[in-house]
């Protein structure tokens, strides 16, 4: 039998507040296999962003327990993680976190540090060339559009050849133009045996996934 390439089991996590505790997960079971785009639904708060951080080793929760690709991350020291995130995971963020200075390509290359590949290069111009930003690659993302900055940073999640794509609002601040540009590529990558979790409160954006689950007070819920 395979084995999912994301599981979760009874994820809970709890955040302090001057009021109390806050439930940002509460046991929280969900997997998700190879070849697989599921988009994770929810209002504001819903605890979308904390499903994602703890699934990408980020976020430890408080109790459950999480595997990737058949290893536990948490079950793993500080570098350990920090080794499995650069070899399985590729992160966008609604933000883009760019690095101001560098060129689209540099920003692109940033994945392989600290030792990059002899192919990074090469890889880092033909992701850039199929996402529409060959004319970019010198550009820094100032002088970017926001929906550019975003295809970078697809590019950027795509170097290392992760096997899952974990997306946080990742067309939150794009034109229709763009947000078909990045959905589709998401897509393109879920269907080349890699899996995509993607969270997002907008109905349209979690259409375009294979399977959609909806979390409400950090619970998942039925529609």
């Amino acid at each position: 039998m395979t084995l999912p390439l994301l599981e979760a089991r009874a994820l809970s996590k709890q955040f302090a507040s001057p009021k109390g505790g806050v439930q940002a997960l509460a046991d929280v079971t969900l997997s998700v296999d190879a070849g697989e785009f599921v988009a994770v639904q929810g209002p504001s708060g819903s605890g979308k962003t904390t499903l994602l951080l703890a699934a990408g080793a980020l976020l430890k929760p408080d109790t459950g327990r999480l595997t990737l690709d058949g290893v536990e991350p948490y079950a793993l020291n500080p570098d350990g993680r920090a080794r499995l995130r650069a070899e399985k995971i590729g992160f966008v963020f609604q933000e883009y976190h760019l690095v101001p200075y560098l060129t689209a390509l540099e920003n692109v290359l940033v994945a392989s540090l600290p030792k990059p590949a002899a192919d990074a290069r090469p890889a880092a111009l033909e992701l850039i060339e199929g996402l529409g930003l060959k004319d970019r690659a010198e550009h820094v993302p100032a002088a970017l559009s926001t929906g550019e900055r975003q295809r970078v940073a697809l590019a950027r999640a795509l170097l290392n050849s992760p096997r899952i794509l974990l997306a946080d609002e990742p067309t939150g601040n794009l034109d229709r133009e763009n947000m078909v540009i990045v959905l589709g590529r998401l897509a393109e990558f879920a269907a080349g045996d890699g899996a995509v979790l993607l969270v997002t409160h907008d109905d349209g954006v979690a259409g375009r996934a294979e399977r959609t689950v909806h979390l409400r007070a950090g619970r998942l819920v039925d529609p």
